[in-house]
C-alpha cells in the first residue's frame, strides 16, 4: 500500500505545484510582459485615471451622450460577472416587449427622429457586453446628442466618423464605433450642460 501511496501523493504534489503553480505564474508574466495593456484589462485611461475597458459597455442613459447596446446582464448592465445573453428567442414575447420597450425609450429621448431604429440598439450581443455599435446606430443618435450639448450637428457626425474604427485589414469584422471612447471625445469637445 505504502508503494501505491507514497508515489500517487507525490505525483499529485507535484503536478498541483506545476499546473496550479508554475503554469499560471509564467502564463501571467508572459501576459504582462508581452500584452501589458491587454494583461491589465484593456483599461481606458482619462487623466491618468481609469474610466472603463474597451472590452467592457458601459450604460450610458443621458441624452448628451451616445447610448451603447442594451446590456442582458444582470443584476446590473454590463456586469462582466454575469456576462451571456437573454436567451430569449425571436418567438419570445418577453423579447418583443424588451424591444419595444427600448424603441419607445430612444423615441422618447428624441421624438422628432423619424428614422428606422437600428437594430444593434434595441437587442443585446451574445455577451451583454458589447462596447461598441454600428456607425448606423451612432447616427441615429447624433441629432439627440448634438442638441442637448448644443453643437452643430455637423460637428457631432465628424467625431462620429474620428472614431469609427474600421474592420481589421480592411476585412475581418464590421466598421464600429467605441461608445465609452465616442463619449470621452464628446466631453473633450464640449460636456454636457456646459454654458455656450
Amino acid at each position: 500500500m505504502k508503494n501505491i501511496l507514497r508515489p500517487a501523493l507525490v505525483l499529485f504534489f507535484v503536478l498541483t505545484l506545476l499546473t496550479g503553480v508554475a503554469y499560471p505564474l509564467a502564463v501571467t508574466g508572459a501576459a504582462q510582459l508581452l500584452f501589458p495593456a491587454q494583461a491589465a484589462g484593456s483599461l481606458i485611461l482619462r487623466d491618468g485615471k481609469p474610466v472603463g475597458s474597451s472590452l467592457i459597455g458601459q450604460n450610458f442613459t443621458d441624452p448628451g451622450h451616445f447610448w451603447g447596446r442594451p446590456s442582458a446582464t444582470g443584476p446590473m448592465p454590463y456586469n462582466a460577472s454575469a456576462s451571456g445573453g437573454s436567451n430569449l428567442g425571436p418567438l419570445n414575447p418577453a423579447l418583443l416587449d424588451a424591444v419595444k420597450g427600448r424603441i419607445d425609450a430612444l423615441r422618447a429621448a428624441d421624438p422628432g427622429n423619424a428614422a428606422a431604429v437600428p437594430v444593434d440598439l434595441v437587442t443585446a450581443s451574445a455577451s451583454g457586453l458589447d462596447p461598441h455599435i454600428s456607425p448606423a446606430a451612432a447616427s441615429y443618435q447624433a441629432a439627440r446628442v448634438a442638441r442637448v450639448r448644443g453643437l452643430p450637428l455637423e460637428k457631432v457626425r465628424q467625431l462620429v466618423a474620428q472614431e469609427t474604427e474600421t474592420p481589421w485589414l480592411g476585412l475581418l469584422g464590421e466598421a464600429r464605433v467605441h461608445v465609452l471612447k465616442l463619449n470621452l471625445a464628446l466631453d473633450a469637445l464640449k460636456p454636457v450642460n456646459a454654458p455656450g
